[in-house]
Protein backbone atom coordinates (compact mmCIF):
# COMPACT_ATOMS: atom_id res chain seq x y z
CA UNK A 1 0.00 0.00 0.00
CA UNK A 2 2.73 2.37 0.89
CA UNK A 3 4.41 1.33 -2.74
CA UNK A 4 1.12 2.22 -4.08
CA UNK A 5 1.27 5.63 -2.57
CA UNK A 6 4.54 6.93 -3.90
CA UNK A 7 3.90 6.08 -7.52
CA UNK A 8 1.83 8.45 -9.69
CA UNK A 9 -1.40 7.66 -10.86
CA UNK A 10 -3.11 8.85 -14.41
CA UNK A 11 -6.44 8.44 -14.82
CA UNK A 12 -8.33 9.31 -18.46
CA UNK A 13 -11.40 11.58 -18.76
CA UNK A 14 -14.02 10.10 -20.97
CA UNK A 15 -15.53 6.80 -21.06
CA UNK A 16 -13.49 6.24 -17.48
CA UNK A 17 -14.22 9.18 -15.22
CA UNK A 18 -16.98 9.94 -16.70
CA UNK A 19 -19.42 7.61 -18.78
CA UNK A 20 -19.67 9.62 -21.96
CA UNK A 21 -17.38 11.37 -24.90
CA UNK A 22 -17.04 15.57 -24.01
CA UNK A 23 -16.16 15.80 -27.14
CA UNK A 24 -19.45 14.39 -28.81
CA UNK A 25 -20.97 16.01 -25.61
CA UNK A 26 -19.76 19.50 -26.41
CA UNK A 27 -21.09 19.00 -30.32
CA UNK A 28 -24.27 17.84 -29.50
CA UNK A 29 -24.61 21.01 -27.15
CA UNK A 30 -23.07 23.05 -29.86
CA UNK A 31 -25.96 22.44 -31.79
CA UNK A 32 -28.62 22.66 -29.68
CA UNK A 33 -27.32 26.37 -29.07
CA UNK A 34 -25.78 27.17 -32.44
CA UNK A 35 -26.95 24.72 -35.71
CA UNK A 36 -25.23 26.70 -38.33
CA UNK A 37 -22.71 27.72 -36.36
CA UNK A 38 -21.71 23.74 -34.75
CA UNK A 39 -21.48 22.48 -38.56
CA UNK A 40 -19.15 25.61 -40.14
CA UNK A 41 -17.14 24.80 -36.52
CA UNK A 42 -16.75 21.35 -38.31
CA UNK A 43 -13.98 23.00 -40.53
CA UNK A 44 -11.33 23.30 -37.76
CA UNK A 45 -10.65 19.36 -38.02
CA UNK A 46 -8.58 20.79 -41.20
CA UNK A 47 -5.87 22.44 -38.53
CA UNK A 48 -6.53 19.06 -36.36
CA UNK A 49 -8.77 17.16 -33.96
CA UNK A 50 -7.51 19.11 -30.60
CA UNK A 51 -8.70 22.59 -32.56
CA UNK A 52 -12.02 20.99 -33.43
CA UNK A 53 -12.03 20.24 -29.89
CA UNK A 54 -11.55 24.00 -28.63
CA UNK A 55 -13.52 25.29 -31.22
CA UNK A 56 -16.61 23.54 -30.08
CA UNK A 57 -15.74 23.52 -26.43
CA UNK A 58 -15.98 27.45 -26.94
CA UNK A 59 -19.32 26.95 -28.81
CA UNK A 60 -21.16 24.48 -26.62
CA UNK A 61 -19.69 23.26 -23.46
CA UNK A 62 -21.58 20.71 -21.94
CA UNK A 63 -23.14 21.32 -18.44
CA UNK A 64 -19.97 19.67 -16.56
CA UNK A 65 -21.92 19.53 -13.00
CA UNK A 66 -24.62 16.89 -14.48
CA UNK A 67 -22.31 14.62 -16.84
CA UNK A 68 -22.53 10.82 -15.51
CA UNK A 69 -19.85 9.89 -13.26
CA UNK A 70 -18.42 6.13 -12.93
CA UNK A 71 -19.51 6.39 -9.03
CA UNK A 72 -17.57 3.31 -7.69
CA UNK A 73 -13.99 4.41 -9.83
CA UNK A 74 -14.61 8.24 -8.34
CA UNK A 75 -14.92 6.50 -5.05
CA UNK A 76 -11.25 4.12 -5.72
CA UNK A 77 -9.57 7.27 -6.93
CA UNK A 78 -10.90 9.33 -3.58
CA UNK A 79 -9.84 6.72 -1.64
CA UNK A 80 -6.14 6.88 -3.36
CA UNK A 81 -6.06 10.40 -2.78
CA UNK A 82 -7.05 10.11 1.16
CA UNK A 83 -3.40 8.05 0.95
CA UNK A 84 -1.73 11.08 -0.44
CA UNK A 85 -0.78 9.76 -3.80
CA UNK A 86 -0.46 12.25 -6.40
CA UNK A 87 -3.54 11.77 -8.98
CA UNK A 88 -3.15 13.41 -12.61
CA UNK A 89 -5.76 13.73 -14.88
CA UNK A 90 -4.22 13.03 -18.60
CA UNK A 91 -6.66 13.41 -21.18
CA UNK A 92 -7.51 14.06 -25.36
CA UNK A 93 -10.07 16.09 -24.08
CA UNK A 94 -9.79 20.07 -24.46
CA UNK A 95 -8.30 21.50 -21.14
CA UNK A 96 -11.34 23.73 -20.63
CA UNK A 97 -13.68 20.58 -19.94
CA UNK A 98 -11.46 18.44 -18.57
CA UNK A 99 -10.28 21.11 -15.80
CA UNK A 100 -14.08 21.92 -15.20
CA UNK A 101 -14.43 17.82 -14.63
CA UNK A 102 -11.09 18.15 -12.20
CA UNK A 103 -12.62 20.95 -10.40
CA UNK A 104 -16.20 19.05 -9.97
CA UNK A 105 -14.45 15.89 -8.83
CA UNK A 106 -11.60 17.30 -6.74
CA UNK A 107 -9.25 14.57 -6.39
CA UNK A 108 -6.96 15.77 -9.48
CA UNK A 109 -3.24 17.47 -8.50
CA UNK A 110 -2.97 18.71 -12.11
CA UNK A 111 -4.47 18.18 -15.55
CA UNK A 112 -2.62 17.26 -18.67
CA UNK A 113 -5.34 17.92 -21.68
CA UNK A 114 -5.50 18.93 -25.21
CA UNK A 115 -4.74 22.71 -25.89
CA UNK A 116 -6.36 23.69 -28.80
CA UNK A 117 -3.15 23.02 -30.90
CA UNK A 118 -2.01 19.38 -29.80
CA UNK A 119 -4.47 16.32 -29.08
CA UNK A 120 -3.11 14.61 -26.24
CA UNK A 121 -3.94 10.80 -27.14
CA UNK A 122 -2.29 7.55 -27.77
CA UNK A 123 1.43 8.12 -28.34
CA UNK A 124 1.34 11.99 -27.69
CA UNK A 125 -0.76 11.17 -23.75
CA UNK A 126 1.99 8.62 -23.01
CA UNK A 127 5.14 11.15 -23.97
CA UNK A 128 3.14 13.76 -22.04
CA UNK A 129 2.79 11.26 -19.18
CA UNK A 130 6.47 10.21 -19.32
CA UNK A 131 7.69 13.96 -19.43
CA UNK A 132 5.44 14.36 -16.11
CA UNK A 133 6.43 11.48 -14.34
CA UNK A 134 10.03 12.57 -15.54
CA UNK A 135 11.11 8.80 -16.67
CA UNK A 136 9.56 7.22 -12.92
CA UNK A 137 7.14 4.49 -12.83
CA UNK A 138 3.19 5.37 -13.20
CA UNK A 139 0.27 3.54 -12.70
CA UNK A 140 -2.48 4.16 -15.41
CA UNK A 141 -6.26 4.23 -15.83
CA UNK A 142 -8.41 3.94 -18.92
CA UNK A 143 -10.42 2.52 -21.13
CA UNK A 144 -10.01 2.64 -25.05
CA UNK A 145 -8.05 0.73 -27.40
CA UNK A 146 -5.78 3.60 -27.41
CA UNK A 147 -4.71 3.43 -24.26
CA UNK A 148 -3.46 -0.26 -23.94
CA UNK A 149 -0.10 1.47 -25.66
CA UNK A 150 0.07 3.07 -22.28
CA UNK A 151 -0.83 0.26 -20.25
CA UNK A 152 1.78 -1.85 -21.38
CA UNK A 153 3.89 1.28 -20.24
CA UNK A 154 2.57 1.25 -16.66
CA UNK A 155 3.81 -0.12 -14.13
CA UNK A 156 0.16 -1.29 -13.68
CA UNK A 157 -2.73 -1.08 -14.93
CA UNK A 158 -6.61 -0.27 -14.17
CA UNK A 159 -8.77 -0.40 -16.91
CA UNK A 160 -12.15 1.17 -16.34
CA UNK A 161 -15.71 0.95 -18.21
CA UNK A 162 -13.37 -1.02 -21.29
CA UNK A 163 -14.79 -3.28 -23.97
CA UNK A 164 -13.81 -6.87 -23.44
CA UNK A 165 -11.02 -6.95 -26.41
CA UNK A 166 -9.62 -4.23 -25.04
CA UNK A 167 -9.13 -5.83 -21.50
CA UNK A 168 -8.01 -9.32 -23.16
CA UNK A 169 -5.02 -6.82 -24.72
CA UNK A 170 -4.29 -4.75 -21.19
CA UNK A 171 -4.45 -8.40 -19.22
CA UNK A 172 -1.81 -9.67 -22.58
CA UNK A 173 0.79 -6.71 -22.18
CA UNK A 174 0.36 -5.03 -18.81
CA UNK A 175 -0.57 -5.99 -15.28
CA UNK A 176 -4.00 -5.21 -14.71
CA UNK A 177 -4.11 -4.21 -10.73
CA UNK A 178 -8.42 -3.10 -10.85
CA UNK A 179 -11.11 -3.81 -13.26
CA UNK A 180 -14.17 -1.22 -12.75
CA UNK A 181 -17.42 -1.56 -14.49
CA UNK A 182 -16.85 -4.08 -17.59
CA UNK A 183 -18.95 -2.70 -20.59
CA UNK A 184 -21.95 -3.66 -20.80
CA UNK A 185 -23.31 -6.80 -22.43
CA UNK A 186 -24.69 -6.98 -25.81
CA UNK A 187 -27.93 -8.05 -24.79
CA UNK A 188 -27.67 -4.98 -21.78
CA UNK A 189 -27.08 -2.60 -24.90
CA UNK A 190 -29.91 -3.84 -27.23
CA UNK A 191 -32.01 -3.20 -24.19
CA UNK A 192 -30.63 0.53 -23.83
CA UNK A 193 -31.43 0.82 -27.53
CA UNK A 194 -34.60 -0.06 -27.54
CA UNK A 195 -35.55 2.09 -25.00
CA UNK A 196 -33.91 5.01 -26.81
CA UNK A 197 -35.87 3.82 -29.92
CA UNK A 198 -39.53 4.10 -27.83
CA UNK A 199 -41.04 1.49 -29.77
CA UNK A 200 -43.87 2.15 -27.69
CA UNK A 201 -44.57 5.38 -29.16
CA UNK A 202 -45.03 4.19 -32.33
CA UNK A 203 -48.30 3.45 -31.16
CA UNK A 204 -49.22 7.26 -32.42
CA UNK A 205 -48.27 6.50 -35.65
CA UNK A 206 -51.21 4.39 -36.29
CA UNK A 207 -52.72 8.00 -36.88
CA UNK A 208 -51.65 7.54 -40.55
CA UNK A 209 -53.96 4.61 -40.72
CA UNK A 210 -57.39 6.74 -39.64
CA UNK A 211 -57.64 8.20 -43.04
CA UNK A 212 -58.04 5.25 -44.92
CA UNK A 213 -60.34 3.80 -42.07
CA UNK A 214 -62.42 6.57 -42.39
CA UNK A 215 -63.23 6.31 -45.66
CA UNK A 216 -63.91 2.89 -45.46
CA UNK A 217 -61.49 1.30 -48.20
CA UNK A 218 -59.75 -1.29 -46.03
CA UNK A 219 -60.87 -3.65 -48.82
CA UNK A 220 -58.32 -2.26 -51.13
CA UNK A 221 -54.76 -4.15 -50.64
CA UNK A 222 -52.90 -1.83 -52.49
CA UNK A 223 -54.02 0.87 -50.07
CA UNK A 224 -53.43 -1.26 -46.79
CA UNK A 225 -49.72 -1.90 -48.24
CA UNK A 226 -49.30 1.89 -48.83
CA UNK A 227 -50.89 2.36 -45.32
CA UNK A 228 -48.75 0.11 -43.15
CA UNK A 229 -45.61 1.11 -45.71
CA UNK A 230 -46.58 4.45 -44.16
CA UNK A 231 -46.50 3.56 -40.47
CA UNK A 232 -43.11 1.74 -40.77
CA UNK A 233 -41.92 4.76 -42.35
CA UNK A 234 -43.43 7.37 -39.71
CA UNK A 235 -42.25 4.95 -37.13
CA UNK A 236 -38.67 4.85 -37.94
CA UNK A 237 -38.54 9.12 -38.66
CA UNK A 238 -40.41 9.00 -35.55
CA UNK A 239 -37.12 7.15 -33.39
CA UNK A 240 -34.90 9.37 -35.35
CA UNK A 241 -36.39 11.77 -33.45
CA UNK A 242 -36.28 10.55 -30.34
CA UNK A 243 -32.70 10.04 -30.74
CA UNK A 244 -31.87 13.55 -32.01
CA UNK A 245 -34.06 14.85 -28.94
CA UNK A 246 -32.41 12.83 -26.26
CA UNK A 247 -29.39 13.90 -27.40
CA UNK A 248 -30.25 17.56 -27.89
CA UNK A 249 -31.50 17.63 -24.14
CA UNK A 250 -28.96 16.03 -22.58
CA UNK A 251 -28.41 18.64 -19.95
CA UNK A 252 -32.04 19.03 -19.48
CA UNK A 253 -32.85 15.53 -18.44
CA UNK A 254 -29.98 14.65 -16.65
CA UNK A 255 -31.82 16.96 -14.03
CA UNK A 256 -34.97 15.53 -14.22
CA UNK A 257 -35.49 12.75 -11.79
CA UNK A 258 -37.47 10.36 -14.12
CA UNK A 259 -35.20 11.34 -17.78
CA UNK A 260 -31.86 11.30 -16.11
CA UNK A 261 -31.99 7.69 -16.44
CA UNK A 262 -32.40 7.50 -20.52
CA UNK A 263 -29.44 5.44 -21.89
CA UNK A 264 -27.68 8.70 -23.95
CA UNK A 265 -28.40 10.77 -20.25
CA UNK A 266 -27.27 8.23 -17.93
CA UNK A 267 -24.72 7.24 -20.32
CA UNK A 268 -25.63 3.80 -20.96
CA UNK A 269 -24.89 4.79 -24.81
CA UNK A 270 -22.55 6.66 -26.36
CA UNK A 271 -23.71 9.81 -27.70
CA UNK A 272 -21.70 8.79 -31.02
CA UNK A 273 -23.62 6.27 -31.54
CA UNK A 274 -27.02 8.02 -31.18
CA UNK A 275 -26.59 10.49 -33.90
CA UNK A 276 -25.02 7.25 -36.05
CA UNK A 277 -28.73 5.37 -35.32
CA UNK A 278 -30.25 8.67 -35.98
CA UNK A 279 -29.24 9.28 -39.21
CA UNK A 280 -29.06 5.67 -40.18
CA UNK A 281 -33.06 5.09 -39.01
CA UNK A 282 -33.94 8.69 -41.15
CA UNK A 283 -32.09 7.25 -44.20
CA UNK A 284 -34.24 4.13 -43.92
CA UNK A 285 -37.59 6.17 -43.08
CA UNK A 286 -36.75 8.35 -46.53
CA UNK A 287 -35.79 4.98 -48.25
CA UNK A 288 -39.36 3.38 -46.96
CA UNK A 289 -41.16 6.61 -47.98
CA UNK A 290 -39.91 6.87 -51.54
CA UNK A 291 -41.79 3.86 -52.25
CA UNK A 292 -44.78 4.78 -51.01
CA UNK A 293 -44.50 7.89 -53.29
CA UNK A 294 -43.55 11.57 -53.58
CA UNK A 295 -46.69 13.44 -51.70
CA UNK A 296 -45.75 11.10 -48.97
CA UNK A 297 -41.82 11.92 -48.89
CA UNK A 298 -42.55 15.51 -48.83
CA UNK A 299 -45.05 14.39 -45.49
CA UNK A 300 -42.70 12.62 -43.54
CA UNK A 301 -39.75 15.70 -44.55
CA UNK A 302 -42.17 18.05 -43.19
CA UNK A 303 -42.52 15.74 -39.74
CA UNK A 304 -38.95 15.58 -40.11
CA UNK A 305 -38.75 19.54 -40.31
CA UNK A 306 -41.09 20.01 -37.46
CA UNK A 307 -39.30 17.69 -35.09
CA UNK A 308 -35.74 19.68 -35.57
CA UNK A 309 -37.89 23.13 -35.13
CA UNK A 310 -39.32 21.46 -31.76
CA UNK A 311 -36.28 19.90 -30.41
CA UNK A 312 -33.78 23.01 -31.58
CA UNK A 313 -36.59 26.07 -30.36
CA UNK A 314 -40.03 25.16 -29.90
CA UNK A 315 -39.74 22.93 -27.35
CA UNK A 316 -38.34 26.29 -24.59
CA UNK A 317 -41.09 28.87 -25.99
CA UNK A 318 -44.94 28.70 -24.14
CA UNK A 319 -47.73 27.44 -26.07
CA UNK A 320 -45.51 27.70 -29.27
CA UNK A 321 -44.07 24.13 -28.37
CA UNK A 322 -47.63 22.85 -27.77
CA UNK A 323 -48.68 23.84 -30.71
CA UNK A 324 -45.91 22.12 -32.23
CA UNK A 325 -46.81 18.77 -30.70
CA UNK A 326 -49.96 18.91 -32.00
CA UNK A 327 -48.77 19.55 -35.02
CA UNK A 328 -46.90 16.55 -35.09
CA UNK A 329 -49.64 14.88 -34.15
CA UNK A 330 -52.17 16.14 -37.04
CA UNK A 331 -49.14 15.72 -40.01
CA UNK A 332 -49.86 11.96 -38.91
CA UNK A 333 -52.88 12.26 -40.23
CA UNK A 334 -52.20 13.92 -42.90
CA UNK A 335 -49.52 12.04 -43.84
CA UNK A 336 -51.89 8.87 -44.03
CA UNK A 337 -54.16 10.54 -46.48
CA UNK A 338 -50.64 11.52 -48.46
CA UNK A 339 -49.66 7.88 -48.48
CA UNK A 340 -53.53 6.40 -49.57
CA UNK A 341 -54.20 9.56 -52.00
CA UNK A 342 -57.26 9.72 -49.60
CA UNK A 343 -58.52 13.62 -48.79
CA UNK A 344 -58.52 14.27 -45.30
CA UNK A 345 -61.89 15.73 -44.47
CA UNK A 346 -62.52 19.04 -42.30
CA UNK A 347 -63.86 17.19 -39.81
CA UNK A 348 -60.79 14.74 -39.12
CA UNK A 349 -58.81 17.77 -39.22
CA UNK A 350 -60.58 19.89 -37.21
CA UNK A 351 -60.97 17.03 -34.46
CA UNK A 352 -57.17 16.20 -34.40
CA UNK A 353 -55.84 19.83 -34.51
CA UNK A 354 -58.56 20.03 -31.11
CA UNK A 355 -57.82 16.95 -29.61
CA UNK A 356 -54.28 16.59 -29.60
CA UNK A 357 -53.57 20.39 -28.89
CA UNK A 358 -55.39 19.65 -25.59
CA UNK A 359 -53.11 16.26 -25.26
CA UNK A 360 -50.16 18.22 -25.42
CA UNK A 361 -51.52 20.57 -23.01
CA UNK A 362 -52.24 17.74 -20.54
CA UNK A 363 -48.11 16.84 -21.14
CA UNK A 364 -47.39 20.14 -20.15
CA UNK A 365 -49.65 20.16 -16.80
CA UNK A 366 -48.31 17.01 -16.11
CA UNK A 367 -44.62 17.60 -16.02
CA UNK A 368 -45.77 21.42 -14.03
CA UNK A 369 -48.04 19.25 -11.43
CA UNK A 370 -44.60 17.27 -11.24
CA UNK A 371 -42.72 20.47 -10.51
CA UNK A 372 -44.83 21.17 -7.87
CA UNK A 373 -44.38 18.01 -5.77
CA UNK A 374 -40.85 18.74 -6.10
CA UNK A 375 -41.08 21.86 -4.72
CA UNK A 376 -39.14 23.84 -7.77
CA UNK A 377 -40.47 26.98 -9.87
CA UNK A 378 -39.65 26.86 -13.04
CA UNK A 379 -38.21 23.82 -15.19
CA UNK A 380 -34.79 24.17 -16.63
CA UNK A 381 -35.27 24.07 -20.74
CA UNK A 382 -39.17 24.83 -20.64
CA UNK A 383 -40.95 28.16 -20.91
CA UNK A 384 -43.12 27.53 -17.91
CA UNK A 385 -43.27 27.91 -14.00
CA UNK A 386 -45.63 26.24 -11.68
CA UNK A 387 -47.28 29.39 -11.81
CA UNK A 388 -49.00 29.05 -15.62
CA UNK A 389 -50.78 25.66 -14.60
CA UNK A 390 -54.09 26.96 -14.06
CA UNK A 391 -54.16 28.93 -17.82
CA UNK A 392 -52.68 25.69 -19.05
CA UNK A 393 -55.26 23.53 -17.63
CA UNK A 394 -58.18 25.87 -18.71
CA UNK A 395 -56.94 26.17 -22.18
CA UNK A 396 -56.82 22.33 -22.26
CA UNK A 397 -60.27 21.40 -21.20
CA UNK A 398 -61.75 23.79 -23.33
CA UNK A 399 -59.67 22.61 -26.05
CA UNK A 400 -61.03 19.11 -25.30
CA UNK A 401 -64.54 20.58 -25.00
CA UNK A 402 -63.98 22.24 -28.68
CA UNK A 403 -63.00 18.55 -29.99
CA UNK A 404 -66.34 16.51 -28.75
CA UNK A 405 -68.38 19.64 -30.33
CA UNK A 406 -66.35 18.85 -33.73
CA UNK A 407 -67.36 15.51 -33.39
CA UNK A 408 -71.09 15.89 -32.57
CA UNK A 409 -71.30 18.21 -35.79
CA UNK A 410 -69.59 15.44 -37.29
CA UNK A 411 -72.10 12.82 -36.30
CA UNK A 412 -75.24 15.22 -37.59
CA UNK A 413 -73.83 16.04 -40.74
CA UNK A 414 -75.68 14.24 -44.16
CA UNK A 415 -73.19 12.60 -45.49
CA UNK A 416 -71.62 11.08 -42.50
CA UNK A 417 -75.22 9.57 -41.82
CA UNK A 418 -75.40 8.30 -45.09
CA UNK A 419 -71.90 6.38 -44.88
CA UNK A 420 -72.07 4.71 -41.65
CA UNK A 421 -74.54 1.39 -41.25
CA UNK A 422 -75.97 2.55 -37.45
CA UNK A 423 -74.42 6.52 -37.15
CA UNK A 424 -77.06 6.97 -34.23
CA UNK A 425 -73.82 4.35 -32.33
CA UNK A 426 -71.32 7.92 -32.82
CA UNK A 427 -72.66 9.25 -30.05
CA UNK A 428 -71.83 6.33 -27.68
CA UNK A 429 -68.55 7.41 -28.87
CA UNK A 430 -69.02 10.95 -27.98
CA UNK A 431 -70.21 9.92 -24.87
CA UNK A 432 -67.26 7.74 -24.33
CA UNK A 433 -64.41 10.18 -25.17
CA UNK A 434 -65.59 12.60 -22.93
CA UNK A 435 -65.73 10.27 -19.99
CA UNK A 436 -61.98 9.28 -21.08
CA UNK A 437 -60.40 13.03 -21.85
CA UNK A 438 -62.27 14.14 -18.25
CA UNK A 439 -60.14 11.05 -16.77
CA UNK A 440 -56.95 11.99 -18.26
CA UNK A 441 -57.40 15.80 -16.73
CA UNK A 442 -58.41 14.39 -13.48
CA UNK A 443 -55.77 11.57 -13.38
CA UNK A 444 -53.21 15.21 -14.39
CA UNK A 445 -54.47 17.20 -11.62
CA UNK A 446 -53.82 14.49 -8.85
CA UNK A 447 -50.25 14.45 -10.12
CA UNK A 448 -51.09 10.52 -11.77
CA UNK A 449 -49.81 11.79 -15.58
CA UNK A 450 -47.34 10.06 -17.38
CA UNK A 451 -45.11 12.41 -19.53
CA UNK A 452 -46.85 11.30 -22.37
CA UNK A 453 -50.88 11.25 -21.70
CA UNK A 454 -50.64 8.53 -24.59
CA UNK A 455 -48.72 6.43 -23.06
CA UNK A 456 -50.29 6.54 -19.81
CA UNK A 457 -53.25 5.60 -21.77
CA UNK A 458 -51.70 2.57 -22.64
CA UNK A 459 -50.21 1.96 -18.84
CA UNK A 460 -53.78 3.09 -17.35
CA UNK A 461 -56.11 0.16 -17.03
CA UNK A 462 -59.29 1.94 -17.32
CA UNK A 463 -58.52 4.12 -20.01
CA UNK A 464 -57.13 1.07 -22.08
CA UNK A 465 -60.99 -0.09 -21.54
CA UNK A 466 -62.37 3.10 -22.39
CA UNK A 467 -60.16 3.40 -25.90
CA UNK A 468 -61.21 -0.28 -26.32
CA UNK A 469 -64.29 0.24 -26.15
CA UNK A 470 -64.19 3.10 -28.34
CA UNK A 471 -62.63 1.25 -31.29
CA UNK A 472 -65.93 -1.66 -30.97
CA UNK A 473 -68.48 1.20 -30.99
CA UNK A 474 -66.95 2.53 -34.21
CA UNK A 475 -66.51 -0.91 -35.98
CA UNK A 476 -69.94 -1.24 -34.80
CA UNK A 477 -71.28 1.88 -36.15
CA UNK A 478 -69.56 1.21 -39.32
CA UNK A 479 -70.98 -2.14 -40.37
CA UNK A 480 -73.65 -3.07 -38.00
CA UNK A 481 -77.27 -1.82 -38.86
CA UNK A 482 -78.57 -1.31 -35.40
CA UNK A 483 -82.58 -0.29 -35.94
CA UNK A 484 -83.24 3.06 -34.60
Amino acid sequence: MSADREVPLYVDLDGSVVRTDTLWESFASALRRYPVRTFAALFALASGRAALKRRLAELGAPDVESLPLRDSFVAWLREQRSMGRRIVLATAADRVLAESVADRVGVFDQVLASDGHHNLKGRHKLAAIRSDAAGAPFDYCGNGPEDVAIFAAARRAIVVGAPQRVLRDAQRQAEVAQVFEPKATRAQRLRAWVGALRPHQWLKNLLVLLPLLASFRIDDALLVRDAFLAFVSFSLAASSGYLLNDLLDLSADRRHPRKRERAFAAGRLSVRSGFAGSAALLVASLAIAWVVGERFVAAVLLYLAMTAIYSGLAKRIALFDVAMLAGLYTVRVLAGGAATAIEVSFWLLAFSVFLFFSLALLKRCGELVAQIEREEDTAKGRGYGVSDLSVLQSLGIATSCAALVVLALYVQDPDVTRRYASPQILWLMLFGLLVWLGRLWLDTARGRMHDDPLVYALRDRGSRWLLGVLLVLFGIAAVVHVPR
